[in-house]
């Protein structure tokens, strides 16, 4: 599945998608990454103040990966992709920035 990210509000959708797929509650994740429940749930709802650092961690624990390459589209263009293979079929899945 592809979802085409156009904002940074998307990826707090995203991520928090990913993350109730993973059964993961907040506070479970939260740990995971060294971080606190109430940090988890502010990055979920405001991500463009997610560090690098942490949303590889998030990633990592929800077995995301993030993924830089050129866009095949016009060069202007301020889209984000984000793509995750279907369950089941053994490949990771994928968050193409």
């Amino acid at each position: 599945m592809e979802h085409v990210l156009a904002s940074s509000s998307q990826l707090g959708l995203v991520l928090k998608a990913a993350r109730k797929r993973a059964r993961l509650s907040q506070g479970a994740l939260a740990a995971r990454i060294g971080i606190s429940q109430s940090r988890m749930s502010e990055l979920e709802l405001h991500p463009g103040a997610i560090s690098l650092d942490q949303l590889l961690a998030i990633a990592g624990v929800l077995g995301l990966e993030l993924a830089i390459g050129n866009k095949p589209s016009s060069a202007n263009a301020s889209v984000y992709h984000v793509a995750e293979p279907s369950r089941g079929a053994g490949g990771k899945k994928t968050l193409e920035w």
